[in-house]
Parts: structure tokens; C-alpha cells; sequence
């Protein structure tokens, strides 16, 4: 490759190279080294052909002036530049030999040549100087840190500024162990690699150079050449305030966004899924519909086009991010009271769920931490009750145990059972690692030990139906023991119901391990001989279950509602359960923040309509048999609807006495002697 297409690579231009002043220093030292060599040795000579050395001598010291007088090795400190003795520059007034001015010249050009190495080299030094603060950057400790470590870098800036991660709630504990997100371990492939490497994953896969589309680089989702031509659909971000080291943020849509939010609304409506497709096809990342037909999909087992759909949502919304905004800082904040908030939180938990069933457990953990400190003191999702799951899966032992010892005291997580039983089940894991010092490993058994009973106390609710999950026949002693059997589950109440039956329906297989089943039979056991010998425990635990877990919070609700486990939907309220559930929003807060709201259908008028027409109005609020819409009176409306109530009830009951007065004939007895072998031939 030329020269020139070289410095067109490196941004340079002809003429623009930068000078270097080690070349400068170089070039004097060898032309003073030259100099000192052609001096004549005999003193003899000097004297004999004196003016010829003059003239030799006055060129001699225009040369080295010339080399001198270069103004970038001139520009120095004063501390820089040697200092001449003052006892070389007087003159001796005795010599008056030629030989002794030969020498002091001499002596002069020698000291020139000196001051120009001394030039170069301290301005060599300190380009090396400058090299060396390039590379490395020292932080506040006085520790240096490499400049590829990203990571440690934002860590020493964020305390610089100030930023603090705690909460008003937390009394001062930390918590960045559980909120701070790595952008590494947002792409599942990160963790295939790990798991079956490199080449298995991407295999020979080569990108395509022709028709190739340039998508923006994101974090969360990879663009793919199969999706529809992205244009912004009308959603963007703005910063709302910030406040202690906080920074909050909502999502807003644009008039024209809005106006398609409300036709998906009247095809969420119809309960027809095509309207929602046509819907798409004409604004392919409307957010919304996106999340509603992954339901959809998911529910006729196609999986992979409802996974498409999400990542095709949570690119839309990457996309309109705020500069401002940063997912692994800890401290942006989206407030779920606001709709246009709740889509990105939903996005995000179903994207999280898809992950945990391809079998990538590091990267969902990834985004239920990015769920969880988007609002960690309300956790809308409540994160809390599956954190502990993903953290078993992926084998995050320690920073588990870390979370439990810092969340403790403002959240009390030790009376919720999902903590009680992991954390004593992570205690038990690291026990049996092979690289711990025996001692340290009973210590550790010890403590799981100690865990595990407590949570049985507290908990005895939670061992039958684990037991049941697990296909293990419990023994005699522990079916038949007041304690442990069919009381403990129907004396539960609600709330811990609730809890008990989402902890066991989510985390049955982690117990199927036959180490884990031995260490669970010894502690049940143990339980067992403190509940017969009346321990002051177990009677505090059951008071403390008595007073409360009698109401479950909303957030609880929807996390049930969202994990799809049926042992604990099973579990919900009947006010929950009686309600519409919306897979784009469900159970919206009853304080939400709306923002702008959908204008009122017009009534079409029914008086010279038949009961017949409205009910298929009744059914598509947008069937309409006089093909054109029209403003009737309230009470001719009221009137219709009535009468249409009216004619259902009545078609209701005669359905109801046809199906009783119905009557199936019985098949004939083979030890009925009356029995006709024709009749049922």
C-alpha cells in the first residue's frame, strides 16, 4: 500500500505530520560529535595556523548557532536548560597564548554541544512523559488502572461526581451489588460462548457485503436484516428532574403515536388478532401491539416469532433513548404509574422470561437487575420474589448472600419464602464446593443447616407440595405430624398461600438433587424434634404468620399474573381474578399518571334497529347495519341496551331448562334378565 493511501487511513493530510524533536536533538548531537572529531590534537599546530583556525572557528560557531537557533528546541523551562559554570566564562587574564584561546574556543563548542544534547534529551524525556500519562490513568486510591478496564473507569468517575446508589429507605446500605448491569452480559451469546464456545455459536457465519442494512448498535437486541425498515414511530424520552444522584426519566408519545394507540385499543377490542396485524403491517413498531401479539404467538406455540416480537419492541425503545439515559449506572429511573412507562417494563420482564427458557440464566439475571433498579424501592414487577431463582440457576452463590445481608433490614426479605429457602440453599452449594478448606466448609454446612430449619418453622406450608413437585414420597412420621400436614396449608393465610405456592411452582427442580433431598430429610427430622419439645421458636413463628400475610400487595398480583404458574394463579383473589387482565398492561396501578387520555366512541343509535343488530354491535363495537354513525338520546340508548339485557336473560334461562329437562337412557346391565341384545346394536 502507498504512502499516500496510508496517511488517508490515519486522518492525515500531506504537510500535516507532526515534527519530532528527538529527529532535531539527533541531528545537532551528530553534527557536534563531527565537530569535536575534526579538532587538531597537537596544540603545536593550532598555533602555527592561527587564522586559518579563527576562520575555522567563527564558521564552527555560526554552524552550531544555526543548529541552535531552531525555535521548537529553544521553547523550554528555565530549570531545563544547564546552567554554564561562571568560572568557564571568565576569562583568565594571562593567556596570551594562541594555544589557550584554541583550547577555550574549543572548550565553548564543546559546552554548545552538550547544552543541545541536554536540549534534545529532556525533550525527548518528556514526550516519553506524556506517552506514559497516556496509557495509564490513576484513579483516587492511587491505584493504576489500564484504560480497557471500561468498567473500573465508570466506577471512579460515578464516585467522583458524587453519585451515591443508596435510597432514602436503605439507612445507608449499598446497593450497587444487585442494581449495577454490565453491558457484556445484556447479548445471551456472551454466555453461549462460555458455554459451548465461539465457533459453535457464530459457527462459519460471514456477514454479507452486498444489500447489507446499517442498523444503530444496541445493547439490548441485534437488529436483523428480516425486520421491517425502522422509522422512529413516535416515541421519545425525556428527563423529568433529578434528585440525589437520581436522574428520572418517561417515555412520551407524539400526536400521531397516540392515534394509533387508540386504534389498537379498538382492536384489542374486537378480540380479533388480524386487526392487530393489519395494525402492524402499517406501523410495524407500534410497542404495544408488538407485546400483544407475542402473546398471542406464544399462546399457538411459536415461540420464536413471539421472541421476534419482543426483541423488535425493545429495539424501538433503545432507539429512543435519552443521552442521558444509562442502564448499567443504577441511577435512571422510570416511573411505572405512567403508561407509556409500563410497555418497556413489560418488554423487558418477557424478554427476561425467553431468555431463562433458551437456558441463558446469567443473561436473564442481567435484565432482572436492569428491571429492579429501574425503581427499587416500589419494584412494580417485584423482582425480589425471582431474583433469588435466577441467581441459583446461574450459580451466583455469593453475591445472593450479598443481597440478603444488605436488603435485610429495610426489606426484611427473610419473611418472604423465597429468600428463606435459597439463601439456606445456596449456604448447602457452597458447602459442598471442592476447593474450601474443610473447616470452612462446615462452617458453611452449619449455617445451611441453621437456614433451613428456621425457614421450615416459619414456613411449614412450603415442604408438602415441594415434596409432591419432586415425585418423593414423604415418610409416615412427617404426613401423619400435625405440624407438617394437611392443617399446615389450609391454616395459610392468603397472602403467604400465595407466596408459598409461587416459590414451590418456580424453583421444585432445584430441589431434585439427591445430596439436596438427604440434607432436607435431616432438617425436617430436626424440625420435628424442636416442634415436639414445645421450642419458643415455633410458637413465635406462628404468631408472627397469624398477624401477617393477610393481604398481598398489587405488585404481588402482577407478578403471579406475569410468571404463569399455575399453582400459584390458583392461589388469587377473586377481586383479581374476576377482572379483565390485559397482556399489555396488567393490572394497571389505581393511581396511575395518565398523561393523555382516549376520546369517548360516539353511540350509535339503536331505535329502528333490531335486537338482533345489537347484539353483533354488542359483540364488534364497530358493526353498524345502517352504515353510518348517528348522536341518539341517552335515554333511547339506555332503553335499547335494557331491552337487549332483557332478551339475553330470557334466551339464558330457556337454554337452561332445555339442558335439565334433557334425560340420557341408560345402558342396559348385563345381569339385567329384561335386557334386549337388539336395542343396542
Amino acid at each position: 500500500m502507498s504512502t499516500r493511501a496510508l496517511r488517508r487511513l490515519r486522518g492525515k493530510q500531506r504537510g500535516q505530520e507532526a515534527l519530532d524533536l528527538g529527529d532535531l536533538g539527533e541531528s545537532t548531537e551528530e553534527q557536534a560529535e563531527a565537530e569535536t572529531e575534526e579538532e587538531p590534537q597537537d596544540s603545536a599546530n593550532v598555533s602555527t595556523s592561527s587564522n586559518v583556525n579563527n576562520n575555522s572557528r567563527k564558521a564552527k560557531k555560526n554552524k552550531v548557532q544555526k543548529n541552535t537557533s531552531n525555535i521548537f528546541e529553544l521553547i523550554c523551562d528555565a530549570d531545563e536548560v544547564e546552567k554554564i559554570p561562571p568560572d568557564d566564562e571568565a576569562e583568565k587574564p594571562g593567556r596570551t597564548e594562541k594555544s589557550d584561546k584554541a583550547k577555550s574556543d574549543n572548550k565553548e563548542i564543546e559546552r554548545l554541544a552538550q547544552n543541545q544534547e541536554g536540549v534534545s534529551a529532556k525533550s525527548g524525556d518528556r514526550k516519553k512523559k506524556k506517552k506514559k500519562k497516556k496509557t495509564k490513568v490513576t484513579s483516587e486510591d492511587g491505584q493504576r488502572v489500564e484504560p480497557d478496564n471500561i468498567d473500573l473507569l465508570l466506577e471512579n468517575l460515578q464516585q467522583s461526581n458524587g453519585l451515591s446508589l443508596q435510597s432514602d429507605e436503605s439507612g445507608g446500605c449499598n446497593k450497587k451489588s444487585v442494581i449495577l448491569v454490565e453491558h457484556r452480559n445484556l447479548n445471551p451469546e456472551t454466555e453461549l460462548k462460555r458455554y459451548f464456545g465461539a465457533r459453535a455459536v457464530l459457527g462459519d457465519q460471514r456477514p454479507r457485503q452486498r444489500n447489507r442494512h446499517f442498523h444503530r448498535s444496541t445493547w439490548m437486541t441485534s437488529p436483523k436484516d428480516s425486520w421491517p425498515r425502522f422509522s422512529r414511530p413516535g416515541v421519545s424520552m425525556t428527563l423529568l428532574e433529578s434528585k440525589n444522584g437520581n436522574q428520572c426519566f418517561t417515555f412520551e408519545h407524539s400526536r400521531d403515536y397516540q392515534q394509533v394507540q387508540f386504534k389498537f385499543l379498538d382492536a384489542v377490542e374486537s378480540m380479533d388478532p388480524n386487526n392487530i396485524v393489519a395494525l402492524l403491517q402499517l406501523n410495524p413498531y407500534h410497542i404495544d401491539s408488538l407485546l400483544q401479539l407475542s402473546d398471542v404467538c406464544r399462546i399457538q406455540e411459536d415461540q420464536e416469532m413471539a421472541r421476534d416480537l419482543i426483541e423488535r419492541a425493545l429495539y424501538s425503545f433503545e432507539c429512543a433513548f435519552h443521552p442521558l439515559f444509562s442502564l448499567t449506572s443504577g441511577t435512571s429511573r422510570l416511573d411505572y404509574l405512567r403508561p407509556e412507562n409500563r410497555a418497556f417494563y413489560l418488554a423487558l420482564y418477557k424478554h427476561m422470561m425467553f431468555l431463562e427458557k433458551r437456558g441463558c440464566p446469567r443473561t436473564a439475571l442481567e435484565y432482572c437487575k436492569l428491571i429492579l433498579s429501574l425503581d427499587p424501592d416500589s419494584d412494580p414487577l417485584c423482582m425480589l420474589l425471582l431474583v433469588d431463582f435466577l441467581m441459583l440457576r446461574s450459580r451466583e452463590y455469593t453475591p445472593l448472600l450479598q443481597l440478603y445481608q444488605d436488603w435485610e433490614e429495610h426489606r426484611n426479605l427473610s419473611q418472604l419464602p423465597n429468600f428463606a429457602f435459597s439463601c439456606a440453599l445456596c449456604r448447602f452449594h457452597l458447602s459442598q464446593q471442592e476447593d474450601l478448606d474443610p473447616e470452612e466448609a462446615e462452617n458453611q454446612k452449619k449455617q445451611a443447616d441453621q437456614m433451613l430449619q428456621i425457614a421450615l418453622i416459619m414456613f411449614p406450608g412450603v415442604l408438602m407440595p415441594l415434596l409432591d413437585l419432586c415425585t418423593v414420597q414423604a415418610d409416615v412420621a412427617v404426613t401423619s405430624h400435625c405440624f407438617f400436614g394437611p392443617m399446615s396449608q389450609i391454616g395459610q393465610p392468603p397472602a403467604l398461600a400465595e407466596l408459598t405456592a409461587l416459590y414451590v411452582g418456580r424453583t421444585y427442580a432445584l430441589w431434585k438433587e439427591a445430596a439436596v433431598m438427604l440434607w432436607l430429610e435431616e432438617s425436617v427430622k430436626e424440625v420435628l424434634r424442636r416442634v415436639d419439645v414445645k421450642d419458643s421458636f415455633v410458637e413465635e413463628c406462628e404468631n408472627k404468620r397469624k398477624q401477617r400475610y393477610q393481604s398481598a400487595p398489587r405488585n404481588i398480583h402482577r407478578h403471579v399474573l406475569l410468571s404463569e404458574i399455575k399453582e400459584a394463579t390458583s392461589t388469587l383473589p377473586l377481586e383479581v381474578t374476576t377482572q379483565p387482565v390485559m397482556g399489555f398492561d396488567p393490572l394497571p396501578p389505581l393511581d396511575s399518571v395518565i398523561s393523555y387520555t382516549r376520546p369517548e366512541r360516539q353511540h350509535v343509535g339503536a331505535s329502528n334497529e333490531s335486537t338482533l343488530s345489537l347484539f353483533f354491535r354488542s359483540l364488534l363495537p364497530n358493526f353498524n347495519l345502517q352504515g353510518g354513525l348517528r348522536q341518539e338520546d341517552e335515554m333511547e340508548v339506555a332503553r335499547a341496551g335494557q331491552e337487549l339485557n332483557q332478551e339475553v336473560n330470557r334466551l339464558m334461562v330457556a337454554m337452561r331448562d332445555m339442558l335439565a329437562n334433557i334425560r340420557f337412557q341408560e345402558p342396559p346391565r348385563e345381569d339385567d334378565p329384561y335386557r334386549d341384545d337388539e336395542e343396542w346394536d
